[in-house]
């Protein structure tokens, strides 16, 4: 089942559970406004080339909207659509002011240069300029952006509205960037793990985590695990896999990660098939890399007790439904890997206010709010007598449904 598919269905069990007008449903459900723009650049070697732009601004009726930017081959509308949701509904289990968007370019940046991408973000920013700003809209890096391609958005903004440090998040610490951006979502996983464990009386120390994907997500979560007293027994990344029952040593990963582009040839554990990673043995799984990878055919096989989500969409309805049975207990993702976005929120607001604030303060304020959204979810989840998924789910449809009647909608 693809993305859109998957978000539109758990939507719809929340809007049944919560008992939502059915018109109020549908109008939840259209995005606000969707984008489509013609990019043309002149390439170094003089030829032009053309690449289409978009956006889709999914909600607003509780802030500005807010979501990633990728530069991706295989970016449409359909994976936009449903990304962009997403961001609605994860904002407000987060309880942080914004709505959801998201948007991209359909292309490989790995075959551009830099001088080629920045002309293309730019020529991007020169389009959609008039519909984003501080207060509507604010993007951030995703799949194929970084803090520099937030640099020239920012830069290119500012050539129209004047300085405007708020236009975008996940900048480089230079131009307003908060500290402790680069850990959020990584960190806001650790303590998604450490709220779903305590449920249970136990902590993160002594458990066994195995974590499929090492880029940025998947390294922060795994330093900061066995910086708690984790055990990681098993990762994997696109060059391949890894695993030690005793516990991999995670610094010295972390180096070999740096020299060599990845995790294959470590010699701190043994080979593994990347596939059969999602089967090992383990307390806590956490998928950080690609959606759909716990599916029907796999989810049988499972052994972990917990799941915490930490890429978008990794667990197939149809293996929601497996798991379930099983009693594994699933942190969703639109709560577990909210922590991005909520550091982002303390950015925009650290960039309006124009007084940025130490690390700790970044770090504490993000547990704050990953323990009081779980808080939240729980009662949910008791209140509708639902799993964590559908817990999520109806608080953030919940939410963004209260205030778009409180701000006069007419059915």
């Amino acid at each position: 089942m693809n993305a859109l598919a998957a978000t539109n269905r758990n939507f719809r069990h929340a809007a049944k559970l919560l008992g939502l007008d059915s018109k109020l449903e549908k109008s939840l459900l259209i995005p606000f406004r969707e984008i489509k723009v013609e990019c043309t650049i002149p390439k170094d070697d003089g030829t032009l080339a053309s690449y289409v732009g978009f956006r889709v601004q999914h909600d607003n009726a509780r802030g500005p909207m807010k979501g990633g930017i990728r530069y991706h081959p295989e970016v449409d509308p359909d994976e936009v659509n449903a990304l962009a949701q997403l961001m609605t509904w994860k904002t407000a289990v987060a309880n942080i002011p914004y709505g959801g968007a998201k948007g991209g370019i359909g292309c490989v940046p790995g075959e551009l240069s830099s001088s080629e991408l920045e002309r293309l973000t730019r020529v991007f920013t020169q389009k959609i300029h008039d519909l984003i700003g501080i207060h509507t809209d604010v993007p951030a890096p995703d799949m194929g952006t970084n803090s520099q391609t937030m640099a020239w958005i920012l830069d290119e903004y500012s050539k129209f509205h004047g300085h405007s440090p708020a236009i975008v998040t996940g900048k480089p610490i230079d131009l307003g960037g908060s500290l402790g951006r680069e850990a959020a979502t990584g960190r806001g996983v650790l303590f998604a793990a450490e709220a779903l464990l305590s449920e249970f009386g136990k902590p993160i120390s002594g458990q066994r985590f195995v974590i499929q994907g090492f880029g940025n997500v998947g390294s922060w979560a795994a330093r900061l695990i066995s910086e708690a007293g984790g055990k990681v027994v098993a990762v994997s990344d696109v060059t391949g896999a890894i695993k030690n029952k005793d516990g991999l040593d995670i610094p010295k990963l972390l180096e070999h990660v740096v020299k060599n582009r990845g995790i294959k040839g470590f010699d701190g554990g043994d080979t593994l098939d990347a596939k059969s990673l999602l089967v090992e043995d383990c307390d806590v799984l956490i998928p950080a890399a690609l959606g759909g990878v716990i599916n029907k055919e796999n989810a049988n096989d499972i052994r972990a007790k917990f799941i915490v989500e930490a890429a978008n969409h990794p667990t197939d309805p149809e293996a929601d439904e497996i798991l379930s049975k099983k009693g594994v207990h699933i942190v969703p993702d639109i709560y577990a890997n909210a922590g991005g976005v909520t550091v982002s929120y303390f950015e925009w607001v650290q960039n309006i206010q124009g007084f940025m604030w130490d690390e700790n303060k970044v770090n504490n304020e993000l547990k704050t709010y990953m323990t009081r959204a779980f808080k939240d979810l729980k009662s949910m989840c008791k209140s509708h007598n639902c799993d964590l998924r559908m817990g999520a789910f109806t608080l953030g449809v919940n939410r963004v449904a209260r205030a778009t009647l409180l701000r006069g909608w007419e059915a």
